[in-house]
């Protein structure tokens, strides 16, 4: 546990301001509230630990699940964090999505993750099942009505990006999009009501490391 140091303090409050800027976003939308906070807790700073340091850091954490079941499947470094996507071994399904604080190697799970994820979600989506979060039934947005809904997204918001695949997660996709044929960012599409949440909080695209999973 010393090696992935969880940051639950204040996750009460934040889960709370989350689900107000869920309930609140009328365009389907939410994020932009998220991306202040998440800049204040990862912003980069003067050091940094190494993506190397990183990837030893997320595969401790997919290695403390007592099933052994989880695996690392690709790690992130951006200006803010580090982005790491675990996945099951057994079945190639997203478990879930850390952050790395890059100066000291504090770990969060993603935002979307946190909320969203109704198998490994640190709220567990059944619990928020009344704001409009998957019950942890089969999604009702398929694969392909979600990559869809990532393009609709970014013609609007983000004129000339394209919307790759999607991952698939428990409760909810993550979109990873491009510009000039470059990688530039990400954003999740809710599995149940197709809801968009755009990732603020990771700054530019710098490196990212295949661990084949």
């Amino acid at each position: 546990m010393n090696q992935r140091r969880l940051l639950i303090v204040g996750v009460a409050a934040w889960a709370a301001s989350l689900l107000l800027g869920v309930a609140s976003a009328s365009n389907g939308v939410t994020g932009g509230s998220m991306g202040g906070m998440m800049g204040g807790l990862f912003n980069g700073g003067s050091q940094n630990i190494g993506i190397d340091r990183a990837v030893a850091i997320a595969q401790g954490v997919a290695g403390s699940y007592s099933s052994g079941g989880l695996t690392v499947d690709e790690l992130m470094e951006f200006t803010n964090n580090y982005y790491a996507s675990v996945r099951e071994k057994s079945t190639g399904i997203g478990a879930f999505e850390i952050l790395i604080d890059k100066s000291n190697g504090d770990v969060m799970e993603e935002p979307p993750s946190m909320m969203w994820n109704t198998r490994y979600g640190m709220m567990l989506g059944g619990m928020m099942g009344g704001a409009g979060f998957g019950t942890g039934g089969p999604m009702t947005v398929t694969s392909d009505r979600a990559q869809n809904i990532a393009q609709q997204w970014l013609d609007a918001n983000q004129p000339g990006d394209s919307a790759n695949s999607p991952d698939s997660f428990y409760g909810y996709y993550t979109v990873d999009f491009e510009k000039g044929g470059k990688l530039a960012g990400m954003l999740s599409v809710n599995g149940y009501s197709g809801q968009v949440w755009y990732h603020t909080w990771h700054g530019s695209f710098i490196q990212m490391k295949d661990l084949g999973a």
